[in-house]
């Protein structure tokens, strides 16, 4: 079996097309089709679906390309050295949230890159769904990401717990939600009002709309607005109601101003890992580094968020 073969495959896969791939790898599109066709041929497999625009990879070829990666890992390994210090070397890929890119962007990064010189730390924000699948594809090497209780992630990759909380919703006294004689706010009575939220692709936003689409109440946003002290400086002012964790509303300056609702069905807590596909190769180090620095950075091991 050529590497080389495997490195195009690998290379097709994680750019989507060959043209793309042809660039990464400084090679013809004809001469990434043959390496890509021989390694079909000599697994017996289609790799790729050549009908979806961008190229994505057939239940065989997924598999190949995380077994893949790991077999150009360990090659890559070995270019930097039989000895297990070796020192690690070039792109690190690393995706954040941006609930958690303030923790992650500080002293963690610093130190890593203060531990491991030769690598180059390249950081992508987004929303934790979107990168799950950045981390499944091989665009990124690891990713921490914050998920609700109710999300489950693919099987094959691999979590390394970073922190958790609850989840708690409030509310300005002057929105008058109504309770019951326990006061529990049912779902009901939050369906006329509107929420200030994070934008879509936020997981806990969809957490919550799902809550309310599965009992068949209406969902409406007042303000997509980022960060939780903006939110609960606008749920403070009862714009609409917010969703936040126990330990943001403790730092905020407007907790005084909202009242927490006890409403029962949605109980969603929160989450914090840190995710990688199985095998790391040389980064197995700076990832195990970059976690204990996140645990570290959010408060405790595994720390509450």
């Amino acid at each position: 079996m050529n590497t080389r073969d495997i490195e195009a495959f690998v290379a097709v896969v994680e750019t989507g097309s060959l043209s793309a791939a042809s660039g990464r790898l400084h090679l013809t599109q004809p001469g990434v089709s043959r390496r890509l066709r021989n390694l079909e041929d000599l697994l017996g497999v289609a790799l790729v679906d050549r009908q979806s625009k961008p190229l994505k990879p057939s239940a065989a070829g997924l598999r190949v390309y995380e077994l893949g990666r790991g077999v150009l890992a360990a090659v890559a390994a070995l270019r930097q050295g039989a000895a297990p210090d070796a020192e690690p070397r070039g792109e690190f890929r690393v995706g954040v949230p941006p609930f958690l890119a303030e923790p992650a962007l500080a002293e963690p990064l610093d130190v890593l890159r203060g531990r491991y010189p030769g690598l180059s730390v390249n950081v992508t924000a987004a929303w934790s769904p979107s990168l799950v699948p950045m981390v499944e594809n091989g665009a990124l090497d690891a990713a921490a990401i914050m998920m609700p209780d109710t999300e489950t992630l693919p099987a094959h990759l691999c979590a390394l717990p970073l922190a958790r909380s609850a989840v708690v919703i409030v509310a300005s006294p002057s929105l008058a939600i109504t309770r019951d004689a326990a006061g529990v706010v049912p779902l009901e009575a939050l369906a006329s009002h509107p929420w200030v939220l994070n934008q879509d692709g936020c997981g806990l936003r969809t957490a919550i709309r799902k809550t309310f689409e599965a009992a068949g109440l209406p969902f409406r946003i007042a303000v997509e607005a980022y960060g939780a002290e903006l939110q609960l400086s606008l749920a403070a002012r009862g714009v609409g109601i917010g969703l936040v964790t126990p330990g943001a509303l403790a730092r905020s300056r407007h907790r005084e101003a909202l009242t927490i609702l006890n409403v029962p069905a949605f109980t969603t807590g929160l989450r914090a890992e840190l995710i990688h596909l199985p095998t790391l190769g040389p980064l197995a180090a700076p990832v195990t580094l970059l976690r204990d620095e996140l645990i570290h950075a959010l408060g405790g091991a595994p720390g509450r968020i």
